[in-house]
């Protein structure tokens, strides 16, 4: 299926009928003066590079040949959604639930779009693109696979950017990670023995 050639980046996401509807209910002109003077990104910036590679799940949709939707999550530690370069993310395919719901979407329709979100700092990404399923190319899988992660993964899927947007906080609930909260509580908690410890050593001075 060829890509259509759009004017904007964010024409990938603003159709006809969607400035239409903007239109009709009062935002298009907002979005008008979006297009021309900032837009959604095309290249990753380092920003937003390191964003991806901070995250530790990602949401994966695409849609199969009738259109019908599908949306996957996947995770794994920091740094298993790698940024090869300014329009390409990957990550290490690892074995599931083998529906392969995905891999069969992606082997009739490559558009796909990747939705990241970091509920601590209430941050959200959407990216649009394509994706491809590699299984023939082990030193990239191998290159993938998050270092000490008890994971197999037989393939790798490579995305490749298209435009990207970063959403404002709004309506995001903060969460924090739970790995992130036993760290602060740990830091707390050597701080108190630290301060516990002080305290006795003055008392015992007098």
């Amino acid at each position: 299926m060829e890509s259509p050639v759009h004017a904007y980046p964010s024409d990938v996401a603003f159709t006809p009928t969607v400035k239409a509807m903007q239109t009709q209910l009062g935002s298009r002109e907002m979005y008008a003066r979006m297009e021309t003077q900032r837009g959604f990104g095309t290249d990753l910036t380092p920003d937003i590079e390191a964003f991806v590679e901070a995250q530790r799940s990602v949401f994966l949709a695409t849609a199969n040949s009738e259109g019908q939707p599908y949306i996957q999550h996947r995770g794994g530690p920091p740094g298993f959604l790698r940024v090869l370069d300014a329009r390409t993310i990957a990550f290490a395919d690892f074995i599931g639930n083998q529906q392969y719901i995905t891999l069969g979407n992606l082997t009739d329709n490559a558009k796909a779009y990747l939705f990241l979100i970091d509920y601590a700092r209430r941050r959200r990404v959407k990216i649009w693109g394509e994706a491809r399923v590699i299984d023939d190319d082990p030193a990239l899988i191998e290159r993938l696979m998050p270092p000490g992660y008890k994971a197999r993964a037989d393939r790798a899927i490579v995305f490749t950017v298209t435009a990207w947007d970063l959403n404002c906080p709004q309506h995001i609930p903060q969460r924090f990670e739970a790995a992130d909260v036993k760290a602060a509580l740990d830091e707390r908690d050597a701080r108190i023995r630290e301060l516990e410890e002080e305290v006795a050593r003055l008392r015992a001075q007098h």
